[in-house]
């Protein structure tokens, strides 16, 4: 398939994409994925937490080491499907929220991840 990029959602949002994630990244770095890719352009990935609310987001650690997990599978996603990884949208104005980390998922194609 053809994907344009990838959409990312945090586990409190109400709407992910109509039916499901793709994948999901808990706040360990654990990554679970789904039977079937549910978007025909987009790979959604949804991360564990409440980026709506500073109270809701992972402990900083936990963040470290999901934020880390969505670099390398986002990577590998580039790297299978041949998808730029340069398109990463949030999935609207809410989600993954107002206080996702964005600088902090730092994604190095030519370099791989740290």
């Amino acid at each position: 398939m053809n994907y344009k990029g990838f959409i990312l959602h945090h586990s409190s949002c109400t709407s992910i994409n109509g039916k499901g994630f793709d994948f999901w990244v808990g706040v360990d770095g654990a990554i679970y994925a789904a039977p079937l890719l549910t978007d025909p352009e987009y790979i959604h990935i949804c991360l564990e937490g409440d980026f709506g609310k500073k109270v809701g987001d992972p402990p900083i650690s936990g963040r470290q080491e999901q934020l880390f997990a969505t670099a390398k599978l986002v990577l590998e996603l580039v790297e299978r499907y041949q998808i730029s990884p340069l398109i990463i949208e949030p999935h609207n104005n809410s989600c993954p929220g107002a206080f996702f980390p964005w600088n902090e998922l730092v994604i190095y194609p030519s370099d791989g991840y740290h």
